[in-house]
């Protein structure tokens, strides 16, 4: 993909500019906090693309100055970080976020911590992890102990990342940890993750929080033809990836058919207290559109993942667009269906919207298809700005290279390049970029 990157349109002032990353997949310093369940996980022969841990990853506990330096240089207003559940159960756990925040602080950087990205501790899951209520109650008193640490510092947070992948991958296709192969039965993990945000916001509210958002995955579903099976099965796998999270939230209720699946016995209380007062933005983080059929007779492969031939619905290579080092196509002009799409279904109750992730997998520093990426889907996210969406800030995904997941090391995101074996950071083409595109939009 060739870089046609040429002066950004003007984005408005007070418009958020972010990196993410993860605890997990950057943090290293295993030995210093509780397992979480992707150490158990990783360590489960076949379970990792490379084989590899996250125990050292980039090594970011003992080297987070240089990381915030970084961001500082490159000049974005926000950094979006998760805070590890199983290092704040360790001792001395907190006292290295309560160091982040204020190197952040100090370099006039907005500390963004999400509360949640997978990396469940060990000893919850025993207990039944996400399959369990008592969980959301856990959550919400792990969030109100980082809360009273953190929260005269940190304005802005978000409770969950991506419960959806956290529920699909994790707990129903058995692809990332806790490796669970439960199909339609994970649905459990749903609700108890909307009720854990439910009950995390009102634990923040307590606290004296002012900005509460989460980061939930979003794209656009095509059918792969106007067959009326092929039509059904993407109509629910639209249901289930977008609206299973989106409607609890902005609502107050699940899609027709869902709510008697969910555990408890006052589902409606539950939708309540997830949907009243709990957002004040609404995270989308976006990479792609999904094109979906009706089932095949045998299982598929898509970006990497074999998905069981009894699932009603089969996903299907899209073809006709570029695709990234994932297998991912690069398809900009979805992010602006997708905004205006959100904007059309849930009208006032879509609150401003902000871009928690959108990024790209591509190796080496001269990363010119990363460029014409952010280029392409920022312009994209201009044009639903201009038909009328109200979104306030955009994340790049990520900082650094990283472990990614059940991939390993074998997939670059970062827009700094990290020498797994060094720990030597080198930014990249797209870093120096980016910067140069922030300081025109504030000239």
């Amino acid at each position: 993909m060739a870089t046609t990157a040429g002066a950004l349109p003007s984005f408005p002032p007070g418009f958020q500019w972010g990196v993410s990353t993860s605890a997990h997949q950057i943090e290293g310093a295993a030995d210093r906090r509780a397992p979480s369940i992707w150490d158990r996980f990783s360590a489960e022969p076949g379970r990792i693309k490379d084989g590899s841990t996250a125990d050292t990853a980039c090594d970011h506990v003992a080297r987070h100055r240089e990381d915030v330096a970084l961001i500082g240089d490159l000049g974005v207003d926000a950094y979006r970080f998760s805070l590890s559940w199983p290092r704040v159960l360790s001792p001395g756990g907190l006292d290295f976020y309560d160091r982040l925040v204020d190197e952040l602080c100090a370099q006039g950087i907005r500390p963004v911590p999400t509360l949640f990205h997978w990396d469940l501790p060990v000893s919850v899951a025993e207990a039944g992890g996400w399959l369990e209520r008592s969980t959301a109650t856990r959550f919400a008193e792990y969030v109100t102990t980082v809360a009273a640490r953190l929260g005269d510092r940190v304005e802005q947070w978000i409770t969950l990342n991506e419960p959806a992948e956290h529920t699909l991958l994790g707990h129903a296709l058995g692809e990332h940890a806790p490796g669970a192969k439960l199909l339609f039965d994970a649905l459990p993990v749903a609700h108890h993750q909307l009720l854990a945000h439910g009950l995390a916001a009102r634990a923040l509210r307590a606290a004296g929080a002012r900005s509460i958002g989460i980061a939930n995955s979003h794209g656009p579903t095509w059918p792969a033809s106007d067959d009326p099976a092929d039509t059904a099965a993407a109509d629910l796998y639209d249901t289930i990836l977008n609206r299973l999270f989106a409607d609890p939230l902005l609502l107050g209720a699940y899609p027709e058919g869902f709510a008697e699946l969910m555990p408890g016995d006052d589902v409606a209380a539950d939708l309540k207290l997830i949907s009243e007062s709990t957002l004040d933005w609404y995270g989308v983080n976006y990479y792609q559109p999904t094109q979906v059929g009706a089932p095949t007779a045998s299982d598929g492969e898509f970006s990497g993942l074999t998905l069981p031939a009894e699932l009603p619905f089969s996903v299907r290579e899209i073809t006709g667009h570029p695709v990234t080092d994932f297998g991912w196509p690069v398809v900009p002009d979805a992010l602006t269906s997708l905004l205006t799409g959100f904007r059309e279904r849930y009208g006032d109750r879509l609150p401003p919207v902000i871009i928690t992730e959108n990024g790209c997998a591509y190796e080496g520093t001269d990363d010119q298809d990363r460029i014409a990426y952010l280029d392409g889907h920022l312009r994209a996210l201009h044009r639903a700005m201009a038909a009328g969406v109200d979104v306030r800030g955009y994340f790049v995904w990520s900082l650094l290279d990283n472990w990614e997941w059940a991939e390993g090391y074998t997939k670059r995101f970062g827009l700094v390049h990290v020498d797994f074996a060094t720990q030597a950071r080198t930014p990249k083409a797209s870093y120096r970029w980016l910067r140069d595109a922030l300081r025109a939009q504030r000239a």
